[in-house]
């Protein structure tokens, strides 16, 4: 854009009256409504008190008994109406806990709402620490989150939770997709949640660089849940439909395949062009539509290995 233009038009916006900003303002929001108006949140039970529940953003997991409704990741603020009918259609009592894999804001743009009503906010430090400022996930930035949506209890390696007749672990992956992630486990009802660590059949995976993210994390990550699964684990990745165990290991090799392509190259000398040419993800990068395309992720497994292994 030609500079001289953009300068006329800031001074444009600064000198336009509070009517006319007002009313942008009013379009802004009126866009915003539209876009989750028609949003339909879907429900899928996995077991006699856990669901999934799917709609625009992360997909949420719903524990729900005696002890009161846990919710993994709540989407977008203006969907939380739509969320709380979904949880009261499982016959459950409105959220009493509420655990964040992340903090980006399709996982945690409804935590106000439900920190306002009650909801006991969770999260890894680095979550609370990220929120509580202004962030950058590299698609733009992020303003600092109101106090009511920050979480209350966080922990620095995991923690534990004795609800609904099982045992919730929910346990820190260091510097994977962020450096805040977290998984959580039923360890009875076999279930795993994987928030964006793991991207089921509908894009390469993201790796939030400016938010500390890793490759080789999200490699470790998947390891690590492939270690407490079996068989029968239903998988609830961050985005996509449920998944098996068979689906994470595919995950995990292509992660791999990938990353040791890379690695390779680079050992030879050859730059991030030269190895986005010989395109390590092609096998894999089949979704026309997916968010992260092969050479978007091969470039940021080329960067996570100019960092540190952690």
């Amino acid at each position: 854009m030609n500079p001289l233009y953009t300068k006329s038009l800031s001074l444009a916006l600064l000198a336009a009256s509070p009517i006319m900003l007002s009313a942008c303002a009013q379009k802004s929001n009126a866009q915003e409504a539209d876009r989750f108006a028609k949003v339909e949140i879907k429900t899928q039970k996995l077991t006699d008190n856990i669901a999934v529940l799917f709609g625009a953003g992360g997909n949420i997991g719903v524990s729900y008994g005696p002890d009161g409704t846990v919710l993994i990741d709540d989407q977008f603020a203006p969907l939380t109406k739509k969320i709380e009918a979904a949880v009261a259609a499982l016959e459950a009592d409105p959220v009493k806990y509420l655990i964040n894999t992340h903090w980006h804001g399709d996982h945690s743009g409804g935590n106000e709402n439900f920190g306002k009503a009650g909801a006991l906010i969770m999260a890894h430090d680095h979550v609370r620490q990220r929120m509580a400022g202004e962030q950058t996930d590299g698609r733009g930035n992020d303003p600092a989150s109101p106090k009511a949506a920050l979480p209350v209890v966080t922990y620095e390696d995991g923690l534990k939770l004795h609800l609904n007749g099982d045992e919730v672990h929910v346990k820190h992956m260091k510097n994977a997709h962020t450096d805040g992630d977290s998984i959580v486990f039923w360890k009875n009802a076999n279930v795993i949640h994987m928030g964006d660590l793991y991207f089921n059949k509908v894009t390469l995976p993201f790796i939030d660089l400016n938010s500390g993210g890793n490759a080789r994390g999200v490699l470790a990550a998947a390891e690590q849940a492939l270690a407490l699964a079996n068989d029968d684990t239903q998988i609830i990745p961050g985005h996509g439909p449920m998944a098996t165990t068979a689906d994470l290991k595919d995950y995990r090799d292509m992660l791999k395949s990938v990353i040791g392509s890379v690695e390779a190259a680079r050992s030879e000398g050859k730059t991030l062009e030269q190895i986005q040419a010989m395109k390590p993800a092609a096998k894999w990068d089949t979704n026309k539509d997916a968010f992260i395309k092969g050479d978007a992720f091969v470039k940021a497994v080329y960067m996570s290995l100019e960092k540190p292994a952690h």
